[in-house]
């Protein structure tokens, strides 16, 4: 069992911040340990300066469920600490909240049914730990809203983050929020808006631009109450082998996919005409125009065909085969793996059915339970399938395995950091391999460029998209 002394020194920096501030934020890059150094300052907080009686942990769903209760078993002088999950069917999770606990997790997706419990009026729990506070980015969202009216609650606040600022530094006002009421950035999203950003876009779809001369000053205003670290200046791991597999579409499948490609952005062009008409607006002229939520669709659409399946409807149920150009890259590197567990990314359903299919020999698992994470870290599962939005934030996987094959790609620079930090992490000690099957001049490379030189999603999702819609406007 570890203990203080295997503590690292940023690491003490890091608790005696949220033991110093009452609201704190850890802005810490993946693997530095953000989850014992938070355990480590409440438990000072709780059993020396005697400050904080209960701590709710709001994280996303595995998260709640296994990584807390597991890490305060794996330190000596955390051990005592009783961890309640507040998890499964309504009757479950009513049952643990009654329990006597120092810290009650909750899945982020349950925030709402909590606050209503209380029936919006104050919770019980005098401190707030939002783990992955970037899942509360959006000021719109039901958990966010829930949050914001029982805030008063806590008199103690933290937020943990490796990616404060996933999309651009328009996201943080509302986890700032969570920590000073709206005191450093605005007491309202609009006025933050006002004061640092401008509005770019048509009718019935806005986004918002930083205005360059004030990201700094953004930064100073918050410099108080949170601290940053980036992992390369902190810990030494062993080296990461980025490799990239490519696939090429044979003659009769690259014209296939150029007339899908046609026929998806003149679809796209259409829609967006149809909005613009109901909008009063002329024809779409320009790229900048298309909305995110279309380029996301076309994006999408060309990426399952590049993973070798499509979805026949739009409620993706049914879906047909094209290729199985990347499942026999898959079983290649798996063939050539030397009996190494591997985690396997995916992005659709149907990519699922089909690595399931194709590695039946492994008996592949998919991500699932929290039996399926300890089978993993045990060396009992050789191929861990996992989505990225899903399985990528908090897990411990290190332990397990050392390879990552991204079958399906994201275009999400979060969950594709976050999903290859569950290896390439402090505690591996091996090389770290993570492999990319990519289709040769297709969207799959454009995702690939966009993450190597490491542009925000939305950003590298619309120059993308604009990219492709541009040749047939």
């Amino acid at each position: 069992m570890l203990g203080l002394k295997d503590l690292h020194g940023y690491q003490f920096t890091s608790s005696d911040h949220i033991i110093n501030n009452n609201f704190a934020g850890l802005l810490l890059e993946m693997g530095l340990g953000k989850t014992v150094s938070t355990l480590t300052a409440i438990n000072i907080l709780m059993y020396e300066e005697l400050e904080v009686d209960k701590v709710l942990v709001v994280a996303p769903k595995r998260v709640a469920e296994n990584v807390w209760s597991s890490e305060v078993k794996e330190w000596e002088h955390l051990k005592h600490l009783k961890v309640s999950r507040i998890i499964g069917t309504e009757k479950q999770r009513t049952a643990a909240l009654k329990e006597k606990a120092d810290i009650y997790t909750l899945g982020r997706d349950n925030v709402a049914w909590l606050c209503a419990k209380y029936g919006g009026g104050m919770l019980p729990f005098d401190m707030l730990v939002l783990d992955e506070s970037s899942s509360f980015k959006n000021h719109d969202s039901v958990r966010f809203k829930a949050l914001k009216k029982v805030r008063g609650s806590f008199s103690r606040a933290v937020i943990l983050t490796g990616t404060f600022a996933p999309n651009g530094l328009h996201d943080i006002w509302a986890q700032v929020f969570m920590l000073d009421g709206g005191e450093r950035l605005g007491r309202t999203i609009t006025e933050f808006r006002s004061r640092y950003f401008h509005a770019v876009g048509m009718r019935g779809y806005t986004d918002y631009k930083l205005r360059g001369q004030y990201e700094n000053a953004i930064y100073k205003k918050i410099e108080d109450v949170c601290i940053s670290m980036k992992s390369k200046d902190y810990i030494t791991l062993p080296p990461r082998i980025d490799n990239y597999i490519s696939v090429k579409f044979p003659k009769h499948l690259r014209e296939r996919y150029e007339e899908f490609k046609e026929e998806s952005v003149l679809e796209l062009i259409d829609s967006e005409n149809e909005k613009r008409d109901a909008l009063g607006l002329g024809n779409l002229t320009h790229v900048n125009d298309i909305t995110a939520a279309s380029a996301a669709a076309l994006a999408g659409k060309l990426l399952q065909f590049c993973n070798g399946a499509i979805y026949n409807n739009e409620e993706d149920k049914d879906w047909h085969e094209i290729h199985k150009l990347k499942l026999d890259a898959l079983a290649d590197i798996m063939a050539e793996s030397n009996g190494q567990n591997v985690i396997v990314a995916y992005a659709f359903k149907h990519d699922l059915a089909r690595i399931m299919k194709k590695l039946k020999k492994y008996k592949p698992v998919k991500l699932s339970t929290e039996k399926d994470i300890e089978d993993f870290k045990k060396g009992k599962i050789r191929v861990l399938a996992m989505h990225p939005a899903s399985g990528g934030h908090g897990l411990n996987l290190q332990s397990g395995g050392n390879v990552v094959i991204w079958f399906g790609l994201t275009y999400s620079l979060e969950y594709y950091a976050q999903l290859n930090a569950r290896v390439h992490r402090q505690g591996q000690k091996l090389k770290s391999f993570i492999h990319h099957i990519v289709v040769e001049d297709s969207v799959d490379t454009r995702v690939i460029d966009a993450l190597a030189n490491k542009h925000k999603t939305q950003d590298s999702l619309m120059d993308a998209v604009k990219a492709t819609v541009q040749e047939y406007l």
